[in-house]
């Protein structure tokens, strides 16, 4: 399976990048056009599953899908991850409609330039003339927090620089004060998530609103720079501290191929393989190695080098988790793959849920499991599913069934990495056993009784 960019897409994505728009703040524009984008993501989702994924996008549809690309970009905010998400989480969707909605990864109008500069010099002061000298006018990438420049500093190191967009905080903060908006999101990312639906808007504000402060993404991006100094496929570009504020953040100029242009080169099977390993040992091994979790898979995240490394980049999305928690999430892997039921009961309720006790219930839960860790059913290598089975995801759907689980909100990310993940290394065609890999990692940490900083 994959999602190829086609000549529609590049086209809206060479246009959105060169469009200026200044973002809504006010709360109640923001709240009509976020309805509106709403219920063109709802209509557009649901034509295309009518549609079926043999059949392809009309004209008109097309159209419609690159207008509503347009307006979740110019909105930002919960509006465009919601349209990130969906164009590469769910599979049922026709590969034109999550083609287009890809686009959204990386691109959207742009901060108008003078806001840009503004912002730069209202966070470096006197020293952004330096970096204004070097920098070019227009992004090489906007996304639904900030935007990059490309840049050369003084001394002539190149790097990007991202710049949070004016006002950005201020709209997520609107978007969650309409509950609405916030529990449709939350069920993008859980299909169900309004059963606990307190819960989930909490952590995705929480997480969102940190997805703001870059001095804090900062941090997070040189403690997996220093993690995985020595890892000899994944590359964290450097940081460069004196460069960097809230809004601001600068890291060395670190390219790479999109996932898109690396599929089109026809890598060999073995270059695939060790692409797939890199990216899950990222996303899944380090939650059990260090405690530390990645939630943000989408392909606009990493790039692929002709070195044969992958560079990851944006560190905004990242979760901390303690040992204890670790080690129960850890004990519930080994209790799936071993299909005994009572412990993963007894996991999940280490995890802070609450699991059904009658044997309805217990069964439920089994299927919801297995299909969530599906892919590490399997024995030996294997390509990836690119999601839960039929069965799983009806359950995802089954309200008063998530509801008597009572998910933590934390649980929010785990799933939507999961998920996220499972359809990109799909489309990466990597054979792996991915259930060993995963169960030496949760062995691992059981030993070591918990995570190593």
């Amino acid at each position: 399976m994959g999602v190829k960019e086609d000549d529609q897409a590049k086209s809206l994505r060479e246009r959105l990048l060169g469009t200026e728009r200044t973002l809504t703040r006010s709360g109640a524009e923001r709240l009509w056009k976020t309805g509106r984008g709403a219920a063109g993501l709802a209509f557009s989702a649901l034509g295309g599953r009518l549609r079926g994924k043999g059949e392809g996008l009309g004209a008109a549809d097309a159209r419609a899908v690159a207008q509503l690309v347009s307006r979740l970009g110019e909105l930002k905010g919960l509006a465009m991850k919601a349209g990130q998400i969906l164009g590469y989480i769910d599979p049922t969707l026709p590969e034109e409609l999550r083609g287009l909605l890809s686009v959204l990864q990386t691109a959207s109008p742009a901060s108008p330039f003078p806001q840009v500069e503004a912002e730069l010099r209202t966070a470096l002061g006197a020293r952004a003339d330096l970096l204004l000298a070097g920098l070019e006018r227009q992004p090489i990438s906007v996304a639904s927090i900030g935007q990059v420049h490309r840049a050369r500093l003084p001394e002539g190191t190149e790097v990007a620089v991202k710049v949070r967009h004016p006002g950005i905080d201020e709209a997520f903060r609107s978007d969650f004060r309409t509950a609405g908006a916030g529990s449709t999101f939350a069920a993008l990312l859980v299909p169900g998530a309004a059963s606990s639906v307190r819960g989930f808007i909490e952590e995705a504000r929480t997480v969102m609103l940190e997805e703001c402060d870059f001095a804090l993404e900062r941090e997070r991006q040189a403690t997996f720079a220093r993690l995985l100094a020595d890892d000899e496929t994944l590359l964290i570009p450097a940081v460069e501290p004196d460069w960097c504020a809230r809004t601001v953040l600068t890291t060395r100029w670190t390219p790479g191929r999109s996932l898109d242009a690396f599929l089109e080169a026809n890598p060999s099977q073995e270059v695939r393989d060790r692409m797939g390993i890199a990216l899950f040992s990222f996303y899944v091994g380090m939650l059990y190695r260090h405690g530390l979790f990645h939630g943000d898979p989408h392909p606009g995240n990493y790039a692929f080098r002709e070195d044969g490394r992958a560079v990851v980049y944006d560190f905004g999305c990242v979760r901390h988790f303690e040992p204890a928690t670790v080690l129960a999430f850890s004990t519930l892997l080994e209790a799936v793959r071993a299909d005994e039921t009572p412990r993963m009961s007894e996991a999940l309720e280490a995890l802070g849920a609450r699991p059904p006790t009658d044997a309805e219930g217990r069964a439920m839960l089994r299927t919801l499991l297995r299909g969530f860790f599906a892919p590490l059913l399997e024995h030996g290598a294997h390509p990836m599913h690119p999601g839960p089975g039929l069965e799983a995801q009806q359950l995802l759907r089954d309200k008063r069934f998530l509801a008597k689980l009572s998910l933590p909100g934390r649980f929010l990310f785990l799933f939507r990495l999961r998920f996220g993940l499972y359809a990109v290394l799909a489309r990466l065609g990597s054979v792996v056993d991915w259930g060993t890999l995963e169960s030496r990692w949760a062995e691992e940490a059981q030993q070591r009784g918990g995570t190593s900083a």
